[in-house]
């Protein structure tokens, strides 16, 4: 989406402070004008919050005070969000934030960051002893995990010899270097087996196309994606892959977004279009904004369309891919999903289920239906805007709602026809057809039986921890501020 950054400054130059404030901002607090300012023209709630009213302050020097009440600028803008968490499924998470290192966002959205590339989730034992271990659910292709033999489904209960409970596990892991201690699974209640791995973060950009096949059961081509992330640095990469599925004649897509957390919605309406290609020009999903940028701009300009280009710019507005989308002109797609799905994923079941047949096999998903964008310190809060201050803040507000063409959102999440969760004792091989979700999707596909809801014994998994959390773009969907 494109705002026109030009009115859009001379609109809220006339809401909120005067011109002169950009010259005459006192240097302990211009982080925190930042703040202020950046949430007063996008927050999504901001006429809910009175500190961020437009006429909340009358002169410069009423504002710098109630400013220099902060020092520092991250307690000004959790302050001034309108509920502390924002987003009532998750009551430990807040989806606005600020960072004081812009670069680390930027690869972070990039799909660039500094691991071992082990990703896990945590769960009991099953004894209710309190006991708390994780298992490894992927490893990052080309990382030092990867190198060093870590695989999906290892069973994880020490590191660098201390015992994991739900209180150190993040500590644990922030080490650059640690060793892993590894158990056999024994019925949700690990038993150390003796064997220890050590790994070392390096920096590793990771394709979100994590695993592409076409698999053939009786009459059926089936393609299969596990898509991670929705990076537009790659989408060249995704659109490659549909090129491979309209080559191969497939008659059915599965697309496996059980661990992806969501990206930029540009991405997700381009996936939408690379499943669909029948619905060119009509609308995949609409934004609404607050009101005072819904009132500043034609109604066009909060609209995400099917399309049959992609077309993506770099920061500077050159043109660093433009080509045709590889259509495949389905009726039906099947999602695998879990309770780790979440915004620009849950998008792209809401924009397509509004026209075709969407299928779902899985658990719940997240439930968000919320976006944001990165705001800089500069006079139009872009990366390349004017007077782009020295410091390195960005913040990323949520700005925006979204919803598909019949104007639907699922803020609890979407519920799967085939209940089947991860079950740690056997996760299979992501991509081999006898990996259990893609198994019983490929059932689904060839039989139609639902079947009942298969849910593992022995086990409970952590509702409120996996390593994917300390990305400082877990679970976002974002638009960009051109």
């Amino acid at each position: 989406m494109k705002l026109f950054k030009a009115s859009l400054i001379v609109l809220f130059s006339l809401l909120i402070i005067s011109c002169s404030e950009k010259d005459n901002v006192p240097k302990n607090v211009e982080v925190q004008n930042f703040v202020w300012k950046g949430l007063n023209a996008y927050y999504l709630w901001q006429d809910l919050v009175p500190d961020l009213a437009d006429k909340r302050f009358s002169t410069d020097n009423e504002i710098y005070s109630y400013l220099l009440g902060y020092d520092n600028p991250e307690d000004l803008f959790y302050n001034l969000l309108y509920m502390p968490n924002e987003y009532p499924q998750d009551p430990d998470k807040t989806y606005s934030w600020i960072v004081d290192d812009y670069i680390a966002l930027e690869q972070a959205f990039a799909g660039i960051r500094l691991t071992s590339g082990m990703k896990l989730i945590g769960a009991d034992y099953a004894n209710g002893s309190g006991g708390y271990y994780v298992y490894v659910y992927d490893v990052v292709n080309g990382s030092d995990a990867d190198t060093q033999g870590v695989t999906r489904g290892m069973i994880i209960t020490e590191i660098n010899g201390a015992t994991i409970t739900r209180d150190n596990v993040n500590s644990l892991l922030d080490n650059n270097s640690f060793t892993i201690y590894l158990a056999d699974y024994n019925g949700g209640n690990p038993v150390s087996n003796g064997n220890t791995i050590t790994v070392t973060k390096s920096q590793i950009t990771e394709n979100p196309v994590k695993v592409s096949n076409v698999i053939t059961d009786g009459g059926h081509t089936i393609g299969y994606l596990l898509y991670n992330q929705f990076s537009s640095d790659f989408d060249r990469d995704l659109n490659a892959e549909f090129a491979n599925f309209k080559a191969a004649g497939i008659t059915d897509l599965i697309i496996d977004l059980r661990y992806n957390g969501g990206g930029s919605v540009q991405t997700a309406a381009y996936l939408g279009s690379m499943i669909t290609g029948q619905y060119t020009g009509e609308l995949f999903a609409k934004q609404i904004w607050n009101h005072k940028v819904l009132d500043a701009f034609p109604a066009e300009t909060f609209i995400n369309n099917f399309t049959d280009q992609i077309l993506n710019k770099n920061s500077q507005g050159n043109v660093v891919l433009d080509e045709a989308i590889n259509s495949l002109n389905l009726n039906t797609v099947y999602f695998i999903v879990s309770k780790n799905t979440a915004s620009a994923s849950e998008l792209v079941i809401n924009g397509l289920k509004a026209y075709i047949d969407v299928k779902l096999v899985g658990t719940q998903t997240y439930g968000k239906h919320v976006g944001s964008i990165t705001l800089y310190d500069s006079d139009d809060y872009t990366r390349n805007g004017s007077n782009l201050k020295s410091h390195t803040w960005a913040m990323q507000p949520i700005v925006l709602e979204i919803q598909n063409k019949n104007g639907e959102n699922a803020p609890e999440g979407f519920i799967p026809e085939v209940i089947m969760e991860e079950d740690p004792s056997n996760l299979g091989i992501l991509g081999d057809p006898t990996e259990p979700l893609l198994e019983r999707t490929i059932q689904y596909i060839t039989t139609g039986a639902k079947g009942l809801p298969t849910v593992q014994k022995g086990y409970k998994i952590s509702p409120s921890w996996n390593s994917s959390m300390a990305n400082p773009d877990y679970n976002n969907m974002y638009v960009k501020l051109k």
